[in-house]
């Protein structure tokens, strides 16, 4: 298995329920640690660990919407697809497919983009 350089871990309230949301998403469980209450999960080329809160890595109080002021971008292959999937399962985008142009060194391009919330309120970017 090859791990990514950088890799968030995302303290979560519930594993479970979790684990059900990436899951849908289209996640899979690379492995997971019951007893620490942890998975690792992986979509395409992204990597995301998450695991109930325990008190040992927190550096202050857990509020809902977990994570404010950080958005986590993920480029998947299909990101109309993936939208399409999401809302058929019931799940409320935060952002719906939208195509955004940004100048890149020069450069514009276009990326095709949606996000979401997990059940912490973590806000997911999926972008092409």
């Amino acid at each position: 298995m090859k791990f990514n350089s950088l890799i968030p871990e995302l303290s979560v309230s519930n594993i479970q329920n979790s684990m059900k949301f990436y899951t849908d998403l289209g996640f899979h469980i690379v492995y997971e640690r019951k007893n620490d209450k942890f998975a690792f999960l992986e979509l395409e080329e992204n990597q995301l660990m998450i695991e109930e809160i325990n008190e040992h890595w927190n550096t202050g109080p857990l509020e809902y919407p977990f994570g404010r002021g950080i958005n986590l971008s993920m480029t998947v292959s299909d990101v109309k697809k993936m939208a399409k999937r999401i809302k058929k399962k019931g799940y409320p985008l935060f952002l719906d497919v939208e195509t955004h142009s940004y100048m890149v060194d020069g450069t514009l391009c276009e990326d095709q983009e949606f996000l979401i919330q997990d059940p912490d309120g973590y806000l997911l970017r999926f972008n092409n």
